[in-house]
């Protein structure tokens, strides 16, 4: 059967930067396992498929090549970029029913802001734990490791400065131990999410990475969702002055990202986080796919 798509780069202006992602319109009908091989045919972290919602103005589910995840942020905005492109949507508020809940969206002059629901704190996770699955010392941590959800899950880690950031290896035995620490299984995997107090660039506050275990590809270029978590836990440590900030990645790629991220509420009381940012359709088609 035959579906519309748009491939976009998400959190960049440009072709080639920021974060793939390919929209399947109309491909929430599509099996799981039919929604994970399009995602390994694409070689792209994640993709999305749309459909009618009954409680929002669209529906949105999230894939990576292993599984079905309940939210994601640079897909959340290569979703509306193509809503955008083919003129299904204009300027204005929409709303989205992910695995999440409902995620609200709101569009002007072609920024895409998002906000995420207010985060979750976890796990605190021994920094030797963390840093062996970067191949970095413990000491290069220089806050206490947590998990962090704003709908998705990751382990915040901040670290000292950008070259301990540019030094990291994904390490598959440390990987292991982190995952039996936290008891995550092979279907739901949380990789840590790594980042620093400064940007890749004059224009950003923070600069982050996230190395990712197979069948992903080994780095994404933008993590939207992390972002959002990222900022929460930043905020509620007291580790940036001000709930407004640029944040960065993929610049080490070749594929700079960056999002424009603002906190909402005091430290102790978060209620949310918005995440803004552009998407660039670069190709668009058509992809037959058994239902």
């Amino acid at each position: 059967m035959g579906f519309d798509f748009d491939w976009v780069d998400a959190f960049a202006d440009t072709p080639f930067g920021g974060n793939g992602c390919a929209v399947v319109h109309g491909g929430a009908v599509l099996s799981d396992a039919t929604s994970m091989a399009y995602v390994r045919e694409t070689s792209l972290v994640e993709c999305t498929f749309t459909g009618p919602s009954d409680v929002a103005d669209f529906k949105v589910k999230y894939y990576l090549a292993s599984r079905e995840i309940p939210f994601a942020g640079h897909p959340t905005i290569a979703t509306v970029a193509a809503l955008l492109h083919r003129q299904i949507i204009g300027a204005g508020a929409l709303t989205l029913e992910t695995g999440a809940g409902i995620v609200a969206v709101d569009v002007a002059d072609g920024l895409i802001t998002m906000t995420q629901v207010a985060p979750e704190f976890g796990a605190q996770v021994p920094a030797d734990v963390v840093a062996r699955v970067g191949g970095i010392a413990p000491d290069a941590i220089i806050a206490p490791p947590q998990v962090v959800s704003t709908g998705l899950p990751f382990c915040i880690t901040v670290l000292r400065d950008r070259a301990t950031l540019d030094a990291l290896r994904f390490d598959d035995a440390g990987f292991a131990q982190y995952c039996r620490h936290l008891g995550l299984s092979s279907d739901d995997l949380m990789e840590p999410y790594w980042i620093t107090l400064e940007g890749a660039t004059a224009a950003g506050d923070t600069y982050a990475r996230l190395l990712l275990a197979p069948p992903s590809p080994p780095e994404d270029p933008f993590t939207g969702s992390a972002t959002g978590a990222a900022a929460s836990y930043l905020w509620a440590q007291g580790l940036i002055e001000h709930p407004i900030f640029v944040a960065q990645q993929g610049h080490g790629m070749g594929r700079p990202g960056q999002a424009q991220v603002e906190v909402l509420g005091p430290r102790d009381a978060i209620s949310g986080v918005k995440v803004a940012g552009r998407g660039v359709v670069v190709m668009s088609g058509q992809v037959y796919l058994p239902e």
